[in-house]
């Protein structure tokens, strides 16, 4: 993959003038230079999810299927059992709602070499409503054997997951939002492997584990209550919601005992609900507490304002630190009888 990496022409600075989704397009259209097999699909929202940047420089492997999901997914599945490495975007929601039953059976039942980039992820559509609003999402598709589900942080992560992908064969979801949302990486050097947490911030009193738009929200809560509540919080970028980073999180619940999930999606099903089957499993006790959209449909509203509705913002992070910290999981901290 030398040859892809030095292809691209995007670079972390970009995220500072380009949406993740933008970055998606740009990125995916450089690795299309390098590698003839790619595809790109369609269901007429070529440019909302800016797939179309790959379709005007690649018009002969580019397919727009109108609105029609279902048909789009099941020729992915095709096009894949022919060799090619399809591409296929559309909004979260749709992807995995709308063309559910075609995910499942045609592309992971067939552990196919299909690539699904949703875009407009949790509620960064806010002004669409409950209809656009993709919180269910990952609890559907991480369900399905032989998917990968990734929800990177921000643009310079997104471009990190669409060129990692293509090492990885079998079906991948990736989740992006919808246009700026904060840049959480300021330097070229960052590291990314799907499969494997990143440490943005050390800590030792608690680890917030997040997602997505929330990863920035997160380092800036650990940040407020260093300073305010001297508190040592370790920050977790989860970005690959499956399979997770059990490693990391069992560390995590080791060394600090106390345990936040922070994502923009429904707690039921999430990555709250994986970090806890992680726990679970382990037979290890700690505090826990998972923050997201409660059981419920989300009104229409801004990205942001939505976010601090439900608390996954930074001052929301902040106050459910505060609160969990309360919280004694024990009387004393020795595993030895918890057997």
């Amino acid at each position: 993959m030398a040859g892809v990496e030095s292809s691209t022409s995007w670079t972390v600075y970009d995220a500072t003038k380009l949406s993740a989704r933008e970055i998606y397009g740009v990125v995916l259209s450089d690795l299309g230079a390098a590698r003839p097999d790619i595809v790109g699909l369609s269901a007429d929202l070529a440019k909302s999810t800016q797939i179309g940047a790959f379709g005007e420089r690649f018009p002969d492997r580019f397919f727009n299927f109108g609105i029609a999901e279902q048909n789009m997914f099941g020729a992915a599945a095709g096009l894949a059992k022919m060799g090619l490495t399809p591409f296929v975007s559309t909004f979260s929601a749709f992807a995995s709602m709308r063309a559910c039953e075609f995910l499942r059976t045609d592309v992971c039942y067939q552990n196919l070499n299909v690539k699904v980039i949703a875009t407009h992820g949790g509620t960064s559509f806010g002004s669409a409503g409950t209809t656009h609003h993709a919180t269910e999402d990952l609890s559907i598709v991480r369900a399905f054997a032989n998917l990968t589900v990734i929800v990177p942080a921000d643009g310079f992560e997104t471009a990190q997951a669409v060129k990692k992908c293509l090492d990885l064969a079998g079906p991948i979801y990736i989740r992006i939002g919808r246009g700026f949302e904060p840049t959480v990486y300021d330097r070229e050097d960052e590291t990314f492997q799907i499969g494997k947490a990143v440490e943005m911030r050390p800590g030792t009193d608690i680890t917030i584990i997040a997602c997505g738009p929330t990863v920035f929200h997160a380092v800036e809560a650990s940040k407020v209550l260093a300073e305010n509540d001297g508190l040592s919080v370790r920050v977790l970028n989860m970005h690959t919601i499956k399979p997770i980073d059990e490693e990391a999180v069992m560390r995590a619940v080791a060394e600090t005992r106390r345990i936040l999930t922070v994502e923009d999606h429904n707690v039921i099903g999430g990555l709250g609900t994986a970090v806890a089957d992680v726990i679970a499993a382990s037979g290890k006790g700690c505090a826990f507490t998972k923050v997201g959209i409660p059981d419920t449909f989300t009104p229409h509203g801004y990205p942001e304002d939505l976010m601090n509705l439900f608390g996954t913002d930074t001052d929301g992070i902040v106050a459910k630190v505060r609160e969990l910290l309360g919280r004694e999981f024990e009387e004393d901290e020795d595993w030895e009888d918890e057997v």
